[in-house]
């Protein structure tokens, strides 16, 4: 008998059918009651088992973690917490599980604890819940793109040119590390390397997207990006992966406009398609929330906060006006930020961001035309030749979860601002080619789609919307 899978059995289930499913056991209660799960649902299928019509030595192969092939009889269940179950006529179990060393036991485990077992711990209810939605939001992202017309370009994983100038990538190289070959003056000579030249992965796609966006108008791509940042935050990875839309002749508006559409339509299109899970972490956000001190508790539930993103407008900001909320700020003027506001030209922190998203506006903020200093070079230079036309989207909970600017598209001026921050004219000739010939307005920006991941779960590290987080020290399994 053709297999069919838990979710469709029980989104449409015929009593007195013939069925076979196939699992891993989630517990087995009584000699009686196997709890069935194939990872399609959050919801477990009952099988009710006759202890005394099967081979002894068989049922005690049914343990927890095994997998199995039950077929049976659908039947309504007289038992509480489901509707129906399969009156089990034979099975098998595929693969057996030690039960003294399976580490899921049916029981609640920390998070911590499931990290060391990530090859696991997509068997949990919570990581299950995860992974489905983290599905779903990757098939919206190509959907909303798709309709609007949008070109999906794979931009270079390895590259060898630094997007943000921040220098903190990992490197590529099929060089001897113990011995490498050495110029005359002593230097490692990167010459002799595979793509001879110096070059690491990928921390965006940006500007090779860009390339693409000035002939094709309308581009975005979605790939993994690296930082070899030392950091051990609840918002870094070290591995994740972004989408980058670039958008030819939108300004700072356009791009602001596309921004609050496409984080909108995300949240959406969760609330729709991802119910049954989304209604399983918003119990266990609510649960986790009563642990904390009351005045660290959420003023809204997780369902509660989407539906919240999803209906409302995003409060637009200059950072002029942000840097004088946040200065008069309480928690300023009485010092309870780490990081002090004191006067214009302050990177902003993520207190700072939360704070205005979470206390002052009481809902996501779009910041935009930040001072030109602590931007990247490829922003473009505002009339006051103060300020850049970037833009920066704050989520309540994650501070910013998309950053973005219209892009320089004026040829003296993108080459001026190169040499001004010290970066070597001749790695971005071509870059500098496409302001050269028929340069137009153009907009772009970059979501780190783990962090959508975990504003639209709840989850409260990043770690845990990614199935095998990449951090410093820790590149297991």
């Amino acid at each position: 008998m053709k297999r069919i899978k838990i979710k469709q059995l029980l989104q449409n289930p015929t009593l007195g059918e013939q069925v076979t499913v196939m699992g891993w056991v989630r517990t087995f209660r009584s000699n009686r009651f196997i709890a069935l799960n194939d990872g399609s649902t959050a919801t477990n299928i009952q099988a009710v088992i006759d202890f005394e019509r099967f081979d002894e030595a068989e049922l005690k192969r049914i343990t927890t973690g095994a997998s199995m092939r039950i077929t049976g009889t659908l039947v309504e269940s007289l038992g509480k917490g489901q509707a129906v179950e399969i009156q089990v006529a034979g099975f098998e179990v595929i693969g057996d599980s030690h039960p003294d060393e399976y580490p899921l036991q049916p029981k609640k485990h920390s998070l911590e604890f499931l990290r060391e077992i990530a090859h696991l711990r997509a068997r949990t209810n919570t990581f299950g819940a995860i992974y489905r939605i983290r599905h779903q939001l990757i098939y919206a992202v190509h959907t909303f793109f798709h309709t609007k017309g949008f070109v999906n370009v794979h931009t270079p994983i390895i590259t060898g040119s630094d997007a943000e100038g921040a220098g903190e990538m990992f490197r590529v190289t099929t060089l001897d590390i113990e011995n490498p070959p050495k110029t005359e003056d002593g230097k490692v000579d990167n010459s002799k390397d595979f793509f001879g030249h110096e070059t690491n992965l990928t921390v965006s796609g940006q500007l090779e997207g860009e390339t693409a966006a000035l002939a094709l108008s309308d581009i975005y791509t979605f790939g993994p990006t690296f930082r070899a940042e030392n950091s051990n935050t609840s918002r870094h990875l070290a591995e994740f992966w972004m989408i980058e839309p670039e958008m030819a002749f939108y300004d700072l508006q356009d791009n602001m406009d596309l921004a609050e559409e496409f984080v909108k339509y995300m949240v959406k299109y969760a609330l729709q398609h991802c119910a049954e899970d989304l209604q399983l972490l918003d119990k266990r956000a609510a649960d986790e929330d009563k642990t904390k001190p009351q005045n660290e508790r959420s003023e809204m539930g997780l369902l509660e906060r989407l539906q919240f993103v999803a209906d409302n407008d995003f409060e637009r900001v200059t950072y002029t006006e942000a840097i004088e909320i946040l200065r008069n700020s309480k928690p300023n003027k009485k010092k309870k930020f780490k990081y002090l506001i004191n006067q214009w030209g302050a990177d902003l922190q993520s207190e700072h961001e939360r704070f205005l998203v979470e206390k002052h506006f009481k809902k996501p903020v779009t910041l935009y035309n930040y001072p030109a200093n602590i931007k990247a070079f490829y922003m473009r230079l505002n009339k006051d030749e103060k300020t850049v036309a970037a833009m920066d989207v704050l989520f309540p909970g994650i501070g910013e979860i998309i950053g973005g600017s219209q892009r320089e598209e004026r040829y003296e001026v993108l080459k001026s601002k190169i040499k001004a921050m010290g970066i070597d004219e001749k790695e971005l000739w071509w870059y500098l080619d496409t302001r050269r010939f028929g340069s137009v307005p153009h907009s772009g920006f970059g979501l780190g789609f783990e962090r959508l991941v975990q504003f639209i779960t709840g989850m409260g590290n990043i770690r845990d919307v990614i199935p095998f987080p990449r951090t410093p020290g820790n590149a297991e399994f």
